[in-house]
């Protein structure tokens, strides 16, 4: 059996490994539902997850095909199996892919891909599929937005980035400041000098090992946008008055923030306090890809496109340069089976509150009017930006928070895409 790329290391594995491991489980097939993708947050009891596996290996004799059957039943085996080398998950959990690939020839012994993610998975996923939902980790390599973070006294600093909705610490530093109150022996003048002296060298060491920090930063030009500086009044508005960042990142400080801590509760509270600020900025963003959505809508140029369909198609072109979906859709994509005639196909059906998969389903055959069984469910922003990477496309998700975006929503059913060229779909 495959060893795991990391095994309870707790190292953020190289991100180009990261991305080689994926691209290589990219292609594989199975021969119907029969590869097994298996998503385990850190804080998920392992023996919680290797009970829930032994009851889905019970009710694989429900399955209809043998050959599926049999595929999956190896696959899980396979997995628990795996599982047995963990006592407890790394502190990013882990992720597990494991079925037989339609084009090799392995035998019941399959092998298990098993990743520990670049940043701590959030969701517990199980899904059985012929192809490997790698989507959630493919997110994480994707080009994001990357803040800096430092917040400071004269005593102490400390700085990290914000990715995503995560804080990550990575640096900090305090100082030999004296106190205010002067020693014996020393005139009032003498003794603010030689503080203002410890304050201006340990003010210049912190801009010195953050901004190089942040200067290091994997794509800096590309991904990082901006630096929050946090801290009490005085100190933050000294650092910045005093130049004591690179110019490069002192043109990219977006923002001072009123913070009371230091350390990593202070990076949490200068995220919470310029969280206005952040949001702002994504949803400028947004406001442009919206105002060339709406103008190429409005021109006549044909470079615009939206609706479920026409999107569909134009992804299948590859004419699909950006692709706008709505944060507030709530939509499933169905493939289904009917269960006399077996014919095959798929459906989009939206997700309310009051309707239940089984109700969903209740749908019956287009073909024969028997009822329809569910092989397999995708979310469809998943399914959709799936699609669109693959093509090398980019996605922006809208927010219904801004007038554009919750225009997008009501008028256009919150899916469009700017084109490459012009099609005619």
């Amino acid at each position: 059996m495959e060893k795991p790329v990391t095994e309870r290391s707790g190292e953020i594995p190289d991100p180009d490994d990261f991305a080689a491991a994926l691209e290589k489980l990219e292609p594989v097939t199975g021969n119907g539902a029969d590869l097994i993708t298996l998503y385990i947050p850190p804080d998920k009891p392992v023996y919680e997850v290797t009970g829930f596996l032994k009851e889905e290996y019970a009710k694989t004799d429900s399955i209809r095909y043998r050959e599926t059957r049999k595929h999956v039943q190896n696959a899980l085996s396979s997995v628990l199996s795996h599982l047995k080398n963990y006592e407890r998950l790394p502190p990013r959990g882990i992720a597990i892919f494991c079925g037989k690939d339609r084009l090799t020839d392995e035998g019941t012994d399959l092998p298990c891909t098993v990743i520990e993610p670049v940043e701590p998975l959030a969701i517990y996923l199980y899904r059985c599929s012929s192809l490997y939902d790698l989507e959630p980790l493919k997110q994480m390599l994707a080009a994001r937005n990357v803040y800096g973070l430092l917040v400071l006294d004269v005593r102490e600093a400390y700085w990290g980035f914000l990715r995503g909705n995560h804080v990550e610490p990575a640096g900090s530093a305090t100082s030999s400041v004296p106190g205010k109150q002067r020693k014996g022996g020393q005139s009032a003048a003498r003794f603010q000098r030689l503080r203002d002296i410890a304050v201006d060298e340990f003010f210049t060491r912190v801009g010195e090992h953050a901004g190089s920090t942040f200067h290091a930063e994997r794509d800096f030009f590309k991904r990082f946008k901006g630096v929050l500086v946090g801290g009490r009044g005085p100190a933050r508005e000294h650092f910045l008055a005093g130049n004591y960042l690179h110019h490069e990142i002192r043109q990219k400080v977006i923002g001072a923030f009123e913070v009371t801590h230091t350390g990593n509760e202070g990076l949490h509270e200068l995220v919470r306090n310029a969280r206005d600020v952040i949001q702002g900025m994504d949803i400028a963003q947004q406001q442009v890809m919206m105002d060339r959505f709406y103008a190429d809508l409005g021109s006549g140029s044909g470079l615009a496109a939206y609706g479920e369909e026409s999107i569909r198609k134009n992804l299948a072109l590859g004419a699909v340069g950006t692709l706008l979906l709505s944060a507030t859709l709530r939509k499933n994509r169905f493939q289904i089976t009917c269960q006399d005639c077996g014919h095959t196909e798929e459906r989009t059906f939206q997700l309310d509150p009051e309707t239940s998969v089984p109700e969903i389903l209740a749908h019956t055959c287009r073909v024969c009017s028997a009822p329809i069984l569910e092989d397999e469910t995708v979310d469809l922003i998943e399914e959709l930006t799936r699609l669109a990477d693959r093509i090398h496309a980019k996605t922006v998700i809208i927010s219904a928070d801004f007038d554009a975006g919750a225009l997008f929503f009501q008028s256009y059913g919150g899916i469009g895409a700017l084109l490459r060229y012009r099609t005619e779909q």
